[in-house]
């Protein structure tokens, strides 16, 4: 059988499991929750069968026909059963990658969805577990789905480690060289399918600065109501209630998006974040400012109706499926479940465009004798994107990330 191994059933592990079963590539899987869950295995399955945010497991497979998917324990004391036709392993014995036992298995892909474990540099023997563990455990390659966070700043990103977002750079993926990967994150995937277009084009690939802002659902790393700081902890924020409060906090989007889109690296992007108590769907403002052109009737060759039919072109070329242009009026709650990498809110893209007046004198102290006066045309843009940073945009990215990796090293 073809078999992905998963670590972690938090809210990425489960609904990766939960796409996996719809995209029917894989026979089955091997769960790794590393310890009991519940006094049963029915209370595991319980876990995975029913979802706050997305319904549960037979109302997602199926909608709301009433049909339901075929459950059968093959094995109580191994922890075996056949989910919606699909074979499911649990492993609760191992918290530390390497002890994990995947050759064992015969899983030779495993995605991480930990969160615990996102530094390639690691020693697999390092006390408390390391990314690279999977590896000594068995598994060929493994997938980590956030960015990597490599902690000591002297260490330098392996040559076998390196980042994808599917749609974007995945075709880079070398089973030869990389071991180890990172799907980056829900904020990246979206931002990266926002971008793209912009650099490929040469209308808007002369970016001078670029900011976004993710108005961003709630995560389990929040606390539900006011708790006490950590010792060192810098961000007192982070302890406040997501019930009662937008928080500002930071994201590394834009400093993953130079791994992911390099054209980006000469651009200075700025990225930060606010979290709102909303259980999933984001929304990214994307701000540029486009040392931009003038068409022969002297208006800006950059305006709201040019960048929207730039994203229509990639939404029904390159991206499609992945990127997505909306005409309506939204909200947060349209995207629960929506399978997009990005959708950008068409009638919310604006564009102004100013002139930077340049003085003949200084164009002459560089060197221009025969200058003149002249007023320089920019053009800046405000674009928004949305995304459901759980299953729809990242879970729906980082599982066909997952299949192609598994199709190439067989």
């Amino acid at each position: 059988m073809n078999m992905l191994g998963i670590n972690g059933l938090g809210r990425i592990g489960k609904l990766n499991l939960w796409k996996h079963i719809i995209l029917d590539h894989f026979d089955g899987f091997v769960i790794n929750c590393g310890r009991e869950v519940g006094k049963s295995l029915e209370a595991m399955i319980q876990t995975i069968d029913t979802d706050s945010t997305y319904g549960n497991l037979s109302h997602f497979l199926y909608g709301h026909s009433g049909k339901k998917y075929d459950l059968e324990i093959i094995n109580r004391e191994t922890k075996e059963f056949m989910l919606a036709g699909k074979y499911v392993k649990i492993l609760s014995k191992e918290r530390n990658p390497k002890s994990i036992g995947w050759g064992a298995e015969k899983i030779r892909l495993v995605v991480d969805c930990t969160g615990a474990y996102t530094d390639p540099t690691q020693d697999p023997d390092r006390q408390g577990g390391a990314l690279r563990g999977h590896l000594e455990a068995g598994a060929e390659k493994v997938i980590v789905s956030a960015p990597f966070k490599i902690k000591d700043s002297s260490a330098v990103m392996p040559e076998d480690a390196a980042m994808f977002v599917y749609g974007i750079n995945h075709t880079q993926f070398d089973k030869a060289k990389h071991n180890v990967l990172s799907a980056a994150s829900c904020t990246t995937t979206a931002l990266a399918h926002m971008v793209k277009p912009l650099v490929e084009t040469q209308e808007t690939s002369e970016i001078m600065t670029a900011s976004m802002s993710t108005i961003h659902a709630t995560t389990n790393s929040q606390s539900i109501l006011d708790s006490v700081p950590k010792a060192g902890a810098g961000d007192l924020r982070k302890s406040r209630s997501i019930f009662n409060n937008m928080i500002i906090t930071s994201t590394g989007a834009a400093k993953a998006l130079e791994k992911i889109l390099p054209e980006i690296c000469r651009v200075g992007f700025m990225a930060d974040s606010v979290r709102i108590p909303v259980n999933t769907s984001s929304l990214i403002t994307l701000n540029i400012t486009i040392a931009s052109k003038l068409n022969k009737n002297g208006e800006p060759q950059v305006n709201r109706k040019f960048i929207n039919d730039l994203y229509r072109q990639y939404a029904e070329g390159p991206a499609k499926g992945l990127l997505i242009v909306s005409d309506r009026q939204n909200v947060s709650g349209d995207f629960i479940g929506y399978e997009a990498a990005a959708v950008i809110e068409g009638a919310e893209t604006h564009t102004r465009t100013g002139f930077i007046p340049i003085s003949a004198d200084t164009l002459r102290l560089h060197g221009l004798k025969d200058a003149h006066d002249v007023q320089i045309p920019v053009t800046h843009a405000k674009i928004y994107g949305w995304y459901d940073n759980e299953f729809g945009s990242y879970v729906n990215s980082l599982s066909r990330l997952a299949i192609y990796v598994d199709k190439n090293i067989r």
